[in-house]
């Protein structure tokens, strides 16, 4: 692939390592800063022309690399120019890979979900012209002793049948774990751990610091001093000295009900329905015998002994019952 500038002076090696700043691998003595906008505005170039070829060797509609794309995640991309060929005296461009870490939730063997964070193949391009040089193997292969990693520790994003033949032919990479996302990985991948970052110089040097000199013992801590025991009583007595203590409640419960004083001369009730007259508490249930003996033994009353007189024809009982009644208090009347 060729450009109107010259490549072989923006990238003096043969395999060019880019990050997302896309600066000059090496700054030129005497170059003022517009000279250096220039040549970066070149490596956009290259990296945007890269990525439109790549969509459409893989039939994308939109080209997954781009410069906006490489500013703005932290990918690196790796470029691979033709060092033989020198057409115009400007050189050429083979290829490039672009490589980044990402955190992915992926499937095992026994489809359980694991968090990693592998480096992942994101775009990988050789031009059509000179496909099937070695130059794929040799861009990935170094690749692979940059970022010191194996074939079987990668996750590739959307893998091409090229793809997928490139690194079964190379790297003997066949069987793939099935995955629910767009990443493909292979038998292997779960079989090495992923290493943390090698720790710091400063990191160790403290540590080893640490380990040389022991760390001071704490001072010992102070106790309060032990309350002495008294004479522990049997839980009887204590019991009937409490029961002997009145507990009085709180307020507002130890107040005593206020009873209000009954008037001297209450005022009279009146029978409307509102207030109702006060009854006094019933007779006892009287049997029916009984009340008729008492009927029979009680005199008659006066009202009565009128009605009789001014009825002659009474009954014979009545009349019999009044006969009965003593002269004395016939003559009363």
């Amino acid at each position: 692939m060729e450009f109107p500038f010259d490549v072989d002076a923006l990238l003096p090696e043969r395999i060019t390592v880019l990050d997302q700043h896309l600066r000059p691998p090496a700054r030129r003595p005497g170059t003022t800063t517009s000279a250096r906008v220039d040549l970066q505005q070149q490596i956009m170039t290259i990296v945007d022309e890269l990525g439109k070829a790549s969509a459409k060797a893989q039939h994308l509609s939109a080209p997954i690399t781009s410069a906006s794309r490489m500013q703005s995640n932290r990918h690196v991309i790796y470029v691979l120019k033709d060092t033989s060929a020198r057409p115009a005296g400007k050189g050429a461009i083979i290829g490039f890979l672009k490589v980044g870490y990402k955190k992915l939730f992926v499937l095992d063997d026994r489809e359980a979900h694991n968090e990693v964070e592998p480096l992942c193949i994101l775009d990988f391009y050789i031009h059509e012209t000179v496909q099937r040089h070695g130059h794929g193997r040799e861009l990935f292969q170094y690749m692979l002793q940059k970022e010191r990693v194996e074939p079987h520790q990668l996750a590739i994003d959307r893998p091409s049948q090229k793809l997928l033949k490139f690194l079964n032919k190379h790297y003997n990479l066949e069987t793939t774990v099935p995955q629910v996302n767009n990443f493909v990985i292979f038998e292997g991948f779960f079989a090495h751990q992923h290493r943390p970052p090698a720790p710091s110089l400063r990191a160790t040097r403290h540590s080893g610091a640490a380990a040389a000199e022991p760390a001071p013992a704490a001072p010992p801590r102070k106790l309060p001093p032990k309350r002495a025991e008294g004479d522990i009583k049997p839980y009887s007595s204590s019991d009937r000295e409490f029961l002997k203590v009145a507990v009085e409640p709180p307020w507002p419960l130890n107040r005593a009900p206020r009873r209000a004083t009954p008037p001297a001369h209450p005022p009279p009730r009146s029978s409307s329905l509102g207030n109702s007259p006060e009854r006094g508490p019933l007779r006892p249930f009287v049997p029916e015998q009984e009340l008729l003996r008492s009927l029979r033994l009680c005199p008659p009353h006066p009202t009565a002994r009128l009605l009789l007189a001014a009825d002659p024809g009474g009954s014979s009982a009545q009349r019999r019952r009044t006969s009965s009644l003593p002269r004395s208090d016939e003559s009363r009347y």
